[in-house]
């Protein structure tokens, strides 16, 4: 026997097809993050890494200003040493 219509039962049926569907959604999104998430995490580390090299060269030629030749050629070598994880999980990926 059909059930009665009523606007409740209408309004369960929808909010489970709407739920259906985002949850379809959120699947999506995550199969989406999870595939760039290590490429988000790799290159933010790389960032701070080279950030880091940059403030201690920045505050190593505050403290010795002769020294700002061989500081330079060590922060440059640091820097590119931190991009190169960047690379790593870029090609990786």
């Amino acid at each position: 026997m059909p059930r009665a219509f009523t606007p409740e039962s209408t309004i369960t049926h929808n909010n489970k097809r709407y739920n259906n569907m985002i949850t379809a959604l959120l699947a999506q999104a995550a199969a989406a993050v999870d595939g760039s998430l290590h490429v988000a995490l790799g290159c933010a580390a790389a960032a701070i890494g080279v950030g880091w090299v940059g403030s201690k060269a920045v505050e190593a030629v505050g403290r010795n200003p002769g020294a700002f030749g061989k500081i330079l050629v060590l922060a440059i070598l640091g820097m590119a040493l931190a991009e190169a994880i960047a690379f790593y999980v870029l090609f990786l990926a």
